[in-house]
């Protein structure tokens, strides 16, 4: 049976900075699963691809929500990544950190050592600024990970930014800086024109160590463990036997807010309740996994474009030809872009301390609203979205079988708490005001998403709730913590009341943080990554 220091289950955002950084000395063996293949399909690497990769079921675990009890009963597809570099290979590379508050909450609820200034240096070392500089005193020049502003920005882009201006909400220098409330173009995780994942800085770099080893394709099927120590992992290879391997020190759970708590229900540690209903004897009874599960959920409005072109035309037929050698002579153009290009933090109510809406621009648009389909409409148009920041609802992640292969049972419960759709409709007003604002206004031919029917608080609610969707930033479902419901130690990331098993993905998060998971997620590694590593030192001590 092979045996390594440490077993890393899933080589996504999280667990490719841990593969790297736990086998970087070369005195500990570190061997990583993953579930998925090579991350080799073009649309990975072309930033554009994102609307391709998404929904693709060859990169995808084909995953939709239970239906929601506050969204008229809809399930909602919820894509993750299956493949290498998981969700951070797939998704719309869009580089967000939060707000300072954001940590020191985590701070407050008995997070110790996760406040802001806690964990900014792990942002730091975790970064190149590629064409952008920043403050040094809150960006980092020399990581592993490449984040640029962008270039020649679209002029609806522009028109966006100054019709927020023109309504009181600043042009930001850095919204990454700690202080997000403001206006201004997405920071993206690109080099030379290429998406830059989680593979391409931190794994694919590590490969080459004789102590590393990968194995791809390896559905984690049950951790094995000697009472309430965690030995090793059963794997099953892709059309194979089950396989057992054995970690001498740790097994590192990174399968993210779906896979770990799914993970740890099927092997016995959950609520007592839950592993009854899947049949799985208690291993050790810890009521909150897979609980605390929350999602930022979006809703949308868009306008036929005049005066101007969008990306939509450039999309198809000959322009589309056209944009494809350019992107192949020089990385610019239409292949390079994100989903969103433009955005802005701001307030719904005047007496909060800091922004708890997300804003979203693109200059483009799809059939009838339907965001993140294949296709762009034909007609010159742009999307408005926005999302709540720190939603209070909360959900739930279940696993439903003890079959490792079975898909679980996903609740966000998007819009079960008042304050989460108070805040949504007021953004969802301000958003058409934007569109009646100049020098946006001048650009737009009409609304054609929802449209002018939809007047009244309930008309917008109502469209919300029939159009919203997820944003793909799951959280929480292993949060960190010493209340009841806690499941990570955060000095150790240990499971609580387990010896041999942490966490370190981004179901550990307490609370959401203010913005897209993947930069939070790469920092929880990158601190989890020292926490481990320290205590192998003490150990040896």
């Amino acid at each position: 049976m092979d045996e390594f220091d440490y077993i890393v289950v899933g080589a996504g955002a999280a667990g490719c900075v841990l593969a790297n950084r736990l086998s970087a000395s070369g005195k500990h063996s570190v061997a990583v699963l993953e579930a998925g293949g090579k991350d080799s399909n073009i649309f990975i690497k072309i930033p554009a691809g994102f609307n391709k990769t998404v929904y693709d079921p060859n990169l995808n675990w084909g995953y939709e929500t239970a239906p929601g009890p506050h969204i008229d009963g809809r399930k909602i597809v919820f894509p993750r990544g299956k493949v290498l570099g998981g969700s951070g290979s797939i998704n719309g590379h869009l580089y967000v950190r939060g707000q300072a508050a954001d940590y020191d909450m985590w701070g407050q609820l008995g997070c110790r050592g996760w406040s802001w200034d806690d964990v900014l240096p792990y942002f730091k070392r975790a970064e190149t600024r590629g064409n952008g500089g920043g403050d040094p005193s809150v960006r980092g020049n020399s990581g592993p990970l490449n984040i640029q502003d962008q270039r020649d920005p679209h002029p609806l882009s522009d028109a966006y930014i100054a019709a927020n201006e023109a309504l009181g909400l600043h042009r930001t220098p850095d919204y990454n800086s700690g202080n997000q409330e403001g206006t201004f173009l997405y920071q993206q995780m690109m080099k030379n024109g290429r998406r830059w994942s989680p593979v391409d800085a931190y794994l694919r770099p590590a490969l080459s160590r004789a102590n590393l080893h990968l194995i791809q394709r390896a559905l984690a099927e049950r951790i094995v463990f000697e009472g309430k120590r965690a030995v090793g992992i059963t794997y099953r290879p892709d059309g194979g036997s089950p396989v057992t391997i054995r970690a001498r020190r740790d097994v590192i759970l990174s399968g993210g807010s779906i896979n770990t708590p799914q993970l740890l229900q099927i092997s016995g540690v959950g609520d007592p309740a839950w592993l009854a209903d899947i049949g799985v004897p208690v291993v050790h009874a810890l009521p909150g996994v897979g609980k605390n599960l929350r999602d930022h959920y979006a809703a949308r409005v868009s306008a036929l474009v005049k005066g101007t072109g969008s990306l939509n035309e450039r999309s198809h037929g000959l322009r589309l030809v056209g944009e494809v050698l350019r992107y192949a002579v020089s990385r610019k153009g239409l292949l390079t872009v994100s989903p969103s290009h433009a955005g802005g933090y701001l307030k719904t109510r005047p007496e909060l301390e800091t922004p708890d809406m997300q804003l979203y621009f693109a200059p483009a648009s799809y059939d009838a609203g339907k965001y993140g389909t294949t296709d762009l409409d034909t007609k010159p148009g742009m999307t408005l979205g926005c999302s709540q920041l720190r939603p209070e609802s909360k959900g739930h992640l279940k696993a439903v079988s003890a079959d490792p292969t079975a898909k679980p049972e996903i609740q966000p419960n998007y819009l079960a708490d008042q304050i989460d759709r108070d805040a949504l409709l007021a953004a969802l007003k301000y958003m058409r005001k934007l569109l009646h604002t100049q020098p946006l206004a001048g650009f737009v031919d009409h609304e054609n998403f929802p449209g002018r029917a939809v007047v009244t608080d309930a008309d917008w609610m109502a469209h919300a709730r029939a159009t919203g969707s997820t944003t793909y930033h799951p959280v929480g479902s292993c949060k960190l913590g010493t209340d009841p419901m806690a499941v990570v130690d955060p000095l150790s990331m240990r499971v609580i009341g387990t010896e041999g098993l942490r966490v370190a993905d981004a179901s550990v998060m307490p609370t959401m943080v203010s913005g897209n998971t993947y930069a939070a997620t790469n920092m929880i590694a990158e601190k989890a990554s020292d926490l481990i590593l320290q205590q192998a030192l003490q150990a040896a001590a």
